[in-house]
């Protein structure tokens, strides 16, 4: 990649996994209600004895054995001797809860293991030391969750919906559990990006730094469907079609195609990066729906491509600006060959200059490589005093200074160049270059407005009244830029 200083991390492992298959990074959650499954237990691959925890072993219990919770366990399995040799201690899978025990696994149950349907059993299980959340959902994992801190007991997921609606009242509940004498955990590097080390790396690499933009491709569904409309022309139905035969998007695929969520992802890390607690709902998302084959060619005769990108940068003292949007990137831009189910993070800061991560966003081991990540490093003993970093005094604004890429649709009709010019100029809007393809297709008739770089309530003001005029055929599709065009930024 060009441009970038610093390190590129391929993916994150302890131990290099071979031949990793790519699936979907999301497991079927356990139905609402711990009653309908109470007492009810299978013991097909369990003794009748329980191995009490001890200062040579760690016990965990998983909540979910579906995708990634059968790659953790078969990680453990395979490395167990390592593992112990690099922690001291044994790791053992004491329980896994299940919403039917007796469905068939594609993992082997560990020795001495106990499938069980009742979430009690795990949750009053004083031998049990870490519980492993990847059951997925916020009303259920949430209660398991909290009880479990309660509890004493330290917290891996990979949870990042309910990380991010409930970050405060997480981070309470876990130092109030600590000042009252337990020593609670909570881990969750798997909850953003998967198989890449952002977490970490923004919890230890970057205290005496100062970062000043986060940006990047944080969604395997969308930058799929987006390679695949840039590089094989599809349209956004074709590749939403393929998307999902592969398994990178959902039955109802509306958080991904929406941008939900990339900007539950950018949520945490917007803290972990600033301090800054901001709701979900303040922050601009924008899906790819509206991106067509159109935008692309116009991409292309710029030099770039379109991601869907999460941003956060400083805009001014103390204030932090954000934006899920589709957005045009100049093939200058190591983000712009990012392709496929890939997700990657660019950080600019102080003392780093530029930092980009890249690696597997989704899929079974990816997703479970760094859940192991944690769980070794609990058995470790490492110890996070702040999971989510300082809380700092950073306020949010809505409002960012860019370059942007507008296309409008149009109908035949005198003076519209002039009256772009006019409403542009009306609200500061300059204009730095008009492209046009030849016309083919009347219906599909658009040119693109590229602007010089201005603030984003502008861009929405010029947007309003253009689209008002009578030639102006649907919506005025404008999004950001990201990296120098023509020299402009």
């Amino acid at each position: 990649f060009k441009n970038t200083v610093g390190m590129m991390i391929m993916c994150r492992s302890l131990f290099v996994l071979s031949s990793l298959a790519i699936t979907n990074a999301f497991v079927t959650p356990l139905s609402h209600g711990k009653l309908a499954f109470a007492g009810v237990r299978n013991h097909a691959s369990s003794s009748s004895t329980l191995k009490m925890s001890s200062d040579d072993t760690m016990r965990i219990g998983i909540f979910g054995g579906g995708v990634v919770g059968g790659g953790i366990v078969e990680i453990l399995q395979k490395n167990a001797v390592a593992f112990e040799n690099l922690t001291g201690k044994k790791i053992e899978v004491g329980k896994i809860c299940v919403r039917d025990a007796s469905k068939p696994r594609d993992f082997e149950i560990p020795p001495n293991c106990e499938v069980v349907t009742d979430y009690d059993a795990i949750l009053n299980d004083d031998t049990l030391d870490v519980v492993v959340e990847v059951m997925g959902g916020t009303t259920d994992a949430k209660k398991i969750m909290y009880d479990a801190i309660k509890k004493g007991k330290s917290i891996v997921t990979a949870n990042k919906a309910l990380i991010a609606a409930s970050l405060v009242e997480i981070e309470k509940l876990v130092e109030d559990t600590n000042a009252a004498g337990k020593d609670v955990e909570f881990r969750y590097e798997a909850a953003v990006c998967g198989g890449i080390p952002i977490i970490r790396s923004l919890q230890s690499d970057f205290p005496g730094d100062d970062i000043t933009k986060l940006s990047g491709i944080i969604n395997g569904c969308t930058n799929y469907m987006l390679t695949a409309m840039d590089q094989k022309a599809q349209s956004y139905d074709d590749a939403l079609a393929d998307a999902s035969k592969l398994g990178y998007a959902e039955a109802d695929p509306t958080l991904d195609v929406g941008g939900f969520d990339a900007r539950s992802k950018l949520k945490i890390l917007m803290r972990l990066a600033y301090g800054l607690d901001v709701e979900e709902e303040e922050i601009s998302v924008r899906g790819i729906t509206e991106v067509t084959k159109v935008d692309f060619e116009y991409a292309k005769m710029l030099g770039g491509t379109i991601k869907l990108i999460g941003c956060a940068q400083k805009v001014g003292d103390n204030k932090i600006a954000a934006y899920v949007s589709p957005t045009y990137v100049t093939n200058d831009d190591s983000l712009a060959s990012v392709n496929g189910a890939t997700n990657a993070i660019e950080i600019e800061s102080s003392n780093l200059v530029s930092s980009t991560y890249i690696g597997q966003g989704a899929g079974r081991y990816p997703t479970a490589n760094s859940c192991i990540n944690d769980i070794v490093a609990l058995a470790k003993g490492d110890k996070t005093q702040l999971p989510f970093n300082q809380k700092g005094d950073a306020k949010f604004v809505n409002d960012f200074d860019s370059v942007f890429f507008m296309r409008i649709g149009y109908r035949d009709a005198l003076g519209i160049t002039r009256q772009c010019g006019e409403i542009c100029e009306k609200f500061g809007v300059s204009i730095h270059s008009i492209l046009q393809n030849p016309v083919t297709n009347r219906d599909d008739a658009a040119f693109v407005i590229i602007t010089e770089k201005v603030p984003v309530s502008s861009i929405k003001k010029a947007v309003a009244e253009l689209e008002s005029f009578d030639w102006c055929r649907g919506s005025i599709f404008a999004i950001p830029v990201l990296g120098e065009i023509y020299g402009s930024q």
